[in-house]
Order: C-alpha cells, then sequence, then structure tokens
C-alpha cells in the first residue's frame, strides 16, 4: 500500500476500493492504493476497461476542443475525479488560455490533489462537493465563473455512479435550468447495450467498492439530455463521437461501453 502523503486526507479509508482511484489507475496514474489496484485488475478480467478509460478520456479531450473552439470560456467539470494528464484546464488553455474551470467532486484524495496541483492557477478551482446538489454546487462555482454566460458543463464518465432512487435525470436538468443560453452539455454514461454480461459481471465487481455503477440504455442516457438540443453526431459510442482520425473508431466501438452525447441549451 502507498504511503499516506500529502494528498492523502485524514479519514480516508484507503481499504475501500474508489472510482476515482479506480479510474486513475487504468490511465495510468500513481493516486491510487492496493485495493483500487486490485478492484482495475478484476475489472480487467472482465471488461476492457483500460480501453474504455482511454477512449473516455480522448472524448472529454475532444469535447473540451471543440467547445473552446466554439467560444466557451468557462468550463464546470462534475466528477472530475483525480487529476491526470489531459486535464480539462490544460486542454482548454491550449484554445483560450483565459478559460475558467471548475471542478468537482466528492472524493477527498481528488480534490486535494486538485488544489495542489492548481496552487498557481488563478482561473481554476476545485470544490468538494456532491453533484447531486446542483443548487449548492452553482452557488459554490459561481465564485469563479459568470453564469450569466454559456458554460460547458461536463458529465463524463460519472453518471453511472448515481443510482435511479437519486434521479441523475432531474439533477441534471436542474443544472440545465441554472445555466445560461448558449450553454453546453456534454457527457458520457457506462451501457450494458453492447456487451451485456461482461457489464453485469463489472457491476457485480463495483457493488464491492464505494460507488456501485448503474449501467443504462440508450433511451435512458438520451432523457438525460432533456432540456437541450442535441448536436451531431448524436448519442453514439465514445470514439464516434467526432473522431479526428479513423484510428481514433477503431474496428468495433461498440466496445467503449460508454455513450456520450453533447447537446446545446436553446
Amino acid at each position: 500500500m502507498v504511503d499516506r502523503v500529502s494528498w492523502v486526507p485524514e479519514g480516508v479509508n484507503v481499504d475501500v476500493p474508489s472510482s476515482a482511484r479506480i479510474y486513475d489507475y487504468l490511465l495510468g496514474g500513481g493516486h491510487n492504493f492496493e485495493a483500487d489496484r486490485a478492484t482495475a485488475e478484476a475489472l480487467i478480467r472482465v471488461l476492457p476497461v483500460r480501453d474504455m478509460a482511454r477512449r473516455n478520456r480522448a472524448y472529454l479531450r475532444r469535447v473540451v476542443l471543440e467547445l473552446a473552439g466554439l467560444g466557451i470560456r468557462q468550463f464546470l467539470d462534475l466528477g472530475s475525479g483525480i487529476p491526470t494528464v489531459g486535464n480539462v484546464h490544460e486542454v482548454a488553455h491550449e484554445v483560450a488560455p483565459d478559460s475558467k474551470i471548475v471542478y468537482v467532486d466528492f472524493e477527498p484524495v481528488a480534490i486535494t490533489h486538485a488544489e495542489l496541483m492548481l496552487a498557481d492557477e488563478p482561473d481554476v478551482t476545485a470544490l468538494l462537493a456532491d453533484l447531486r446538489e446542483p443548487e449548492k454546487v452553482v452557488q459554490q462555482a459561481s465564485s469563479l465563473l459568470d453564469l450569466s454566460q454559456p458554460v460547458g458543463l461536463l458529465v463524463v464518465g460519472v453518471l453511472q455512479f448515481i443510482p435511479d432512487s437519486d434521479d441523475p435525470w432531474g439533477v441534471l436538468r436542474r443544472y440545465v435550468d441554472a445555466l445560461a443560453p448558449g450553454s453546453y452539455l456534454a457527457l458520457s454514461h457506462f451501457t450494458a447495450d453492447s456487451m451485456p454480461a461482461a457489464m453485469a459481471a463489472g457491476k457485480e465487481i463495483f457493488a464491492k467498492t464505494a460507488e456501485p455503477i448503474t449501467p443504462r440504455t440508450r433511451a435512458q442516457v438520451a432523457d438525460m439530455l432533456a432540456g437541450t438540443e442535441v448536436v451531431e453526431p448524436g448519442i453514439v459510442f465514445t470514439p464516434e463521437w467526432r473522431p479526428e482520425t479513423p484510428e481514433d473508431v477503431g474496428t468495433d466501438p461498440s466496445k467503449a461501453n460508454l455513450y456520450a452525447a453533447v447537446g446545446i441549451k436553446p
């Protein structure tokens, strides 16, 4: 097990696997523990999770570049996870160095590490908050973001950790309602549509972590875009969303096991 260092707050139980730290491990990061790595390796045996994570991260990059190219200069990243290579602010600043970014996560390790990394970034901040409390998150984010202007709302690879009982559809709609016209909602979400048996096995493994998953169908993901007009190419698998090269798509994009879509608030 990794020794407790400055990015591990007191009170964090490193023996309980965390989705943020599992994702960090799958992307090659170093902010994870023995329990996270063991869970990730169990997932690797039943699902192509390394490729899923890589493709999801690549989708995030393409979305941020696209929105920045369209003039979006503010991003609210919900469930941002542990900062690793290709963070939203790094990508956005490639296009527009004046972009402002607010990261939100309820994983203390993620936020503590983000705060350390962002110490010299005045236009970027990280909030320890639960995305299921939209009004509270929006109020805190407004200390940096001008919510009278369009925002890029990023909800990438996180909604599967919110159970139906917490109404992720209603939660998202409250965020959309709080944003200015011209704002964008970009999301990706686990699905069992393409690999039902493998995803069922993965769901069993996640059930033993701090955040069990709820994979959802294409129709359920479509409902999450309520209040927006979905832009081309619609709801697709992550590598199919505006790929830069044919190699980005690969031979079977459905094995990405995450749907992706972007909508604009009219």
